[in-house]
This record gives structure tokens, sequence and C-alpha cells, in this order.
């Protein structure tokens, strides 16, 4: 039984039809060698300067391979010749939530650092204590571990610059989403148990800027998405994803701007795309579905804003990707769909390899798709209306961690290594 695309009627509808070719509006992809947090310096997963390999294996191609102790799903953070990441070690009972720095060029380990050390907490077994990413600016690199804390390192020496602790929740599967660096503030989800939240921290002194209650009546509360910053009309928004509903918040004083309903969705993990005036939103667990929605309302716009949506081969955890006029989403299990991205009609349904187990967000680079599954496999993908698979590359070790773009190549974090891929 096939699924149907469901379309607003109207003259909303009109107009987003009439998009021949969909921009990242006014936060156009930058051409960064680095890649200084989740999804890189876009927050959308291009890498449009970088002379990436196409082919690899886990003899070829491969520049140095080290051993990293813990375990982490964060993406690395590249900067300025240095390699950062994130792990959680555990000795007895103790959890020690740390960062470490590598040199990009031999994969030597410049330093380590303990950030927080508590007891040893249950999570979902597909989760670790490490997962949100770090995020390097200016000298700086701030770690995030949900509700065990969020602190700021000297990113050349090690040193801890501040700590903050004041924001607990009960969570539920552990920590996931990873924070957004914006102007003077550090923004992030604490969607738990209960009274699930947004807050901003002062990325100077980790002060408490603002807190802003969800509000959304949903059974599950619980989500892991990570913000994405927008302009709309000459003005901010940061656009979080959360169990119920997607909301648009005022990312310099935290109040709500619009929300999109979208029922029971709960455990949302994809970070949404932006392109064209209208963001993509993924609504999580039990049944994930995508909304193609316009950004330009004010309060509900559940029942005015929405252009597009769709059920089929949707993901729960992975992030889409606009590339053109394409819209690109491959689902856990391996799935890839190409839409147009400003109708939501299907060019192709076709797997990226046999075994799924998809939960990383594909990267473009070097005019190509990388998609990276659990079991250490990236499928490439020529961009396109029609499925073109260039080659499929296997360093068999499992890892969940998306990849990290350098100007040659990839950092890829699996369960016990650190990679370098480049020619």
């Amino acid at each position: 039984m096939g699924y149907v695309v469901e379309r607003v009627i109207g003259m909303r509808r009109a107009t987003t039809a009439l998009f021949i070719y969909l921009t990242l509006s006014t936060l156009s992809i930058t051409a960064e060698a680095d890649w200084p947090e989740f999804r890189g310096g876009s927050y959308a997963g291009h890498a449009l300067n970088s002379d990436v390999p196409l082919r690899w294996s886990e003899r070829d191609n491969v520049r140095w391979k080290v051993g990293v102790p813990g375990k982490a799903w964060s993406t690395p953070a590249v900067a300025e010749g240095r390699v950062y990441v994130t792990t959680a070690t555990t000795e007895q009972s103790a959890l020690s939530l740390q960062a470490r720095c590598y040199d990009l060029v031999t994969g030597e380990q410049i330093w380590e650092r303990e950030a927080f050390k508590l007891e040893n907490g249950r999570i979902h077994k597909k989760n670790s204590h490490a997962s949100p990413s770090p995020i390097y600016d200016n000298g700086r690199l701030y770690v995030h571990f949900g509700h065990s804390g969020t602190a700021c390192i000297d990113a050349r020496t090690g040193g801890v610059l501040w700590k903050q602790t004041g924001l607990p929740y009960k969570p539920v599967h552990g920590n996931g989403g990873s924070p957004l660096l914006f102007e003077d503030k550090l923004i992030f989800s604490c969607d738990g148990a209960e009274d699930p939240f947004v807050a901003a921290l002062d990325k100077v002194n980790g002060r408490i800027l603002w807190k802003t209650s969800r509000d959304v009546e949903v059974s599950r509360s619980f989500s892991f998405s990570t913000p994405l910053p927008i302009e709309v009309n000459g003005r901010p928004q940061v656009i979080i994803p959360g169990s119920g509903a997607v909301i648009a918040y005022d990312p310099r004083e935290g109040s709500e701007i619009w929300r999109f309903r979208y029922g029971e969705g709960y455990s949302v993990v994809p970070r949404p795309v932006y392109s064209g005036g209208m963001i993509y939103v993924c609504s999580g667990f039990n049944q994930a579905n995508l909304f193609a929605i316009e950004v330009d309302g004010q309060g509900d716009v559940t029942d005015t804003h929405l252009v597009w949506s769709e059920q089929k081969t949707i993901p729960k955890e992975s992030s889409p990707i606009i590339v053109g006029d394409q819209l690109y989403l491959n689902d856990d299990k391996g799935i890839l769909t190409c839409f147009d991205a400003a109708t939501g009609s299907v060019h192709y349904r076709e797997r990226l390899d046999g075994k799924g187990g998809y939960s990383a967000s594909p990267v473009f680079a070097n005019g190509h798709l990388f998609f990276h599954s659990g079991d250490g496999v990236t499928t490439v993908i020529k961009p396109g209306k029609n499925f073109a698979k260039v080659a499929e590359n296997k360093i068999n070790e499992f890892g969940l961690s998306s990849l990290a773009v350098t100007s040659d190549g990839f950092i890829v974090r699996t369960e016990n290594h650190l990679w370098r891929i480049g020619e």
C-alpha cells in the first residue's frame, strides 16, 4: 500500500510551487575547511571546498588511526590543525566525561581533560554518555553532556574556563542533542521525562541567560534534537524540534515565535534543514513523519503553514540534507529517498546497502553525498533525480557518529578509534 504526499491547497501552496532553485536564504553555506560542530559550519552537512576522496577502505586512503578510550557518538570538531572529541570512560561506578585533542596531521594526542565526574547512570543501549557534539569557536571548545552539565575549555591548553551544572532535568535514555552557538549564547534543549525546556548560556562565563518552558501537551516529553538557526525577514529564529511540536524561538530572549504541532511524536533526534523559506522537520517515534513548513508565521501555524508532508521511509535518527532542488533522507534501515524539496514529489527510493543500521547524518562534499552506516560502510551517491551509487567504502568497525569533513578527507569516530581518511 502506498503513501500519498499531503499537500496544502491554496495561495501559499501555489506560491511555493514556483520555487525553481532552493537556497539557504540568508544563511548561505560557508566554504570552510574546518568542521567546528555537528553538521559543520553550514549547520546542514555541507563542505563545499573540501577535496575528499570518493573511495577508501580499512587499509586504503587512511592517513592515521588512533585508539580513543571510552564510548561516544558525538561528531568530532576540526579546527586549526586539531581534532577535538568528547568521550565517556568508566571505572567501577564512576563516569568520567572528557574532552580530548589530537593533532590533525599525525593523530597524536595533545591533551585530555575531564569536564565532569559523576556516578555512572543508565542510558539506552544504543546511546552513549557523550553523544552531544563539541563546538569549537575562537580558541574555545564547548562541551555539553545534557543533564550532567556544560563546560568551556581552552582549546589550546585543555584548561577548563567554566562549568555550568545549574540546569538539571530527569533524563530518559541519557543525553543526545548537541548545542548551538549563536552570537554570544550557547543554546540547547533539555527535553527530559517531565517539564521540558530550552535554555541559553553566556558563552563567556556560562551564566544562564534565559530558560523557556516547552509548554506542549504530549505523553512522552523526551527528545534529543539540535537547534537550527535561520533568519526570516531580517529577524533571527532558532528552530528546536521536541516532542509533539517544532518551535521557533527568538534566540536573544528565548520567547516563542511560532510552533507547529505534530501530535504524539517523541524522542525526536534529526536536526531540521532550511531552504527556500521552509524548514524540513522529522517528528520522531513512533511513526516518523516529515513536514515541510513555511517559517514566516506567528503563534500556532499548524493549520496554516504546512506545505507538504510524507510518512514513508522517514528517519528517526539521521538528519535530512538538501543539495540543489533535491531533499535527501535515509531512514534507519538504509532506504534513501530523494524528494523535490519544493513540492514533495518523490524522484526515487533506493537501498544504500544491504545491512542498514543508519544513525549518522549525511554530508555533502566534492560534489557527492556520503551516507555512513553503523557498520562502518559509507555509501557515496551522486546528487540528482536518478539514483547513482558511486562507491561503497568499508572500514568494518561499528560506530554511530556522523562524519566530520576536513579540507581533503574525513574524520571518522568509531567505537574504539579515531580515523583520518584522505589520499
